[in-house]
């Protein structure tokens, strides 16, 4: 504690304040009270980071008896967790070459080389993102597996017995689904770093007599390697994150033991251990993907000598074939042949379907995305606006801290959340807060405003980075301060990205699977639960219907992000 001095109306007066809110000697009444501001975001940010910071306890006792923290790990290295580090590694190794070639192929292919239908392939390639993995996991499943449609008819065709094509439940498979369902992320990167910069500096090499290989070899690759190396790890964080494919699949992964641990074996402690080597993994990810960010800025602006003359290379005969192969194959094994095998049971037999229950799995799966989106929205102005206004090392640090969770899995963030809330219930069980969180939607929608609050906070920010900091300091001079300010001059202008990130965060909720498998209220199912259950009681059939609910709800975002890269072209 420090002697810190404030002068009221003049008057020296001797308080004790942290330091780490005050940061001068000689502070004067409003200044004191402008640094109590950070308060409530102090506030926020602890309840958006809670679950990510619980998990540092995780090599902790917690108060059982019967086993230490140290002998809980010793027997997990002796049973379970080399299999767990070495399916996780194996996955997420060939999960990330496989989207770093398909990406990269197809990123160059529509940017650097000039075929019909290129245009339609751009936003073709986008389609993907709209399939949840493991909804691309179910139509695989249903239209491949021994009882298939598939190997039925071949069987019945060739007079065959037995099983015909490899177990689509396996790490391969999953690989598979993996690869064709994440791969529009290094697609997306790549031909953003190739399109500014790649395709007139390769026209001026052509100028100077480079082959057409040695121009991709020396120039298009190593430009567009840190947006790859960066589209690879928001491939990598996805797959880390997956509970439903894996899960399905029967692979033993960090997701499906942390789950396992916390639901089947109830054992915290375990599951909290799990849980902290996965969130290590992400980290390390993510910095590895901040470091590729970085790394990416020496694009030439768009104003750059020379940008607009470079054409793409005209592709004929046998290239344009590759080129037409290249590019239909992953949209086809991504998002055709999914949405075809969950099509044929709809249309064989409508009877089988549970449509007198679909609308209410919608309309819960609607609730939740609501309320979350606009609670998200409101804490990014809040966070946005306080950046805005202060924006020192304090504050910047707080909003970081909020936004801590955007790249955690979810089943972390679970184990995370219950394991404060069990300790409050033992310390004061009369209060409630066990049932005021497992059975209302209050520990759900905690749970999607920790995973999702930054993606609508990078929106709002983007949306503030086009508002000259001159409108502020004239809405100032003419009296409007704080809320007014935001009110009658910023959030006119946010409207946009404010609904941009109001939408990316609904479709986000509809689709999380691991934390509303575990904290939705009873007889609350939504889509995403409904179509994992189904799909695991080996009702494939009666899974297409919110299955292909969710494709069409993925959809919106995937269009308008389409609608908004061809109008930057």
């Amino acid at each position: 504690m420090l002697k810190i001095r404030i002068c009221i109306c003049g008057h020296p007066l001797r308080h004790p304040l942290l330091l780490s809110i005050l940061p001068s000697e000689s502070l004067t009444l409003p200044r004191f009270l402008a640094a109590l501001r950070i308060v409530p975001l102090l506030l926020l940010a602890g309840l958006l980071s809670l679950p990510v910071l619980a998990l540092l306890g995780a090599w902790l006792p917690w108060g059982q008896t019967e086993a230490s923290a140290g002998a809980i790990l010793r027997e997990m290295a002796a049973t379970v967790l080399p299999g767990y580090v070495w399916t996780t590694l194996w996955l997420a190794l060939w999960v990330g070459l496989g989207a770093a070639v398909v990406g990269t192929a197809t990123a160059a292919v529509v940017t650097l080389f000039e075929f019909p239908g290129r245009r339609m392939f751009e936003w073709l390639l986008l389609l993907p993102l709209a399939m949840p993995a493991y909804v691309t996991a179910y139509a695989y499943t249903d239209f491949l597996q021994f009882s298939g449609p598939l190997q039925v008819g071949l069987r019945e065709a060739f007079g065959l017995e037995g099983r015909l094509l490899p177990e689509v439940r396996s790490l391969w498979g999953a690989i598979w689904v993996f690869l064709f369902s994440l791969y529009p992320y290094v697609y997306l990167l790549a031909r953003t770093a190739l399109g500014e910069r790649a395709a007139h500096l390769m026209e001026a090499a052509r100028l100077l007599g480079a082959p057409l290989s040695r121009r991709i070899a020396t120039i298009a690759l190593p430009l567009a390697r840190p947006a790859v190396a960066a589209g690879v790890a928001l491939v990598l964080m996805e797959t880390l994150a997956d509970f439903g494919v894996t899960s399905y699949f029967g692979i033993q992964t960090f997701t499906t033991g942390i789950l396992k641990a916390w639901l089947s074996m109830d054992n915290r402690t375990a599951a909290a251990q799990l849980s902290t080597m996965l969130l290590a993994l992400v980290l390390l990810l993510l910095w590895l993907e901040h470091r590729a960010q970085q790394r990416m800025r020496f694009a030439a602006p768009r104003g750059h000598a020379g940008a607009t003359e470079a054409q793409p290379v005209p592709l004929q005969g046998g290239a344009r074939m590759a080129a037409w192969v290249v590019c239909t194959l992953p949209v086809l094994m991504g998002f055709v042949a999914p949405v075809v095998f969950m099509l044929r049971p709809l249309a064989a037999d409508w009877s089988v379907l549970p449509w007198e229950r679909f609308l209410e799995w919608a309309w819960n799966s609607v609730r939740l995305g609501g309320i979350t989106s606009g609670l998200a929205v409101a804490v990014a102005l809040a966070l946005a606006f306080a950046v805005r206004r202060r924006p020192d090392l304090l504050t910047r640090g707080v909003v970081r801290l909020a936004s801590v969770g955007y790249a955690v899995p979810g089943a972390v963030i679970v184990v995370g959340l219950l394991l404060p809330v069990g300790w409050l219930q033992g310390v004061v069980p009369h209060w409630g807060v066990g049932a005021l969180v497992t059975t209302t939607a209050v520990g759900i929608v905690w749970a999607y405003l920790v995973r999702f609050c930054a993606v609508a906070l990078q929106s709002v920010q983007s949306g503030y980075a086009r508002i000259p900091g001159s409108l502020d300091d004239s809405a100032r001079m003419l009296g409007a301060g704080g809320v007014r300010l935001l009110a009658r001059v910023h959030w006119p202008l946010l409207r946009r990205s404010t609904a941009a990130a109001a939408l990316l965060v609904f479709v986000d909720v509809m689709k999380e699977l691991p934390a509303t498998m575990v904290l939705r209220p009873f007889n609350s199912d939504t889509l995403a639960v409904v179509a994992y259950q189904l799909a695991r009681d080996e009702r494939l059939g009666e899974a297409a219907l919110p299955s292909l609910a969710l494709v069409l709800v993925g959809l919106v975002p995937v269009v308008l992000l389409s609608r908004t890269l061809r109008s930057r072209t």
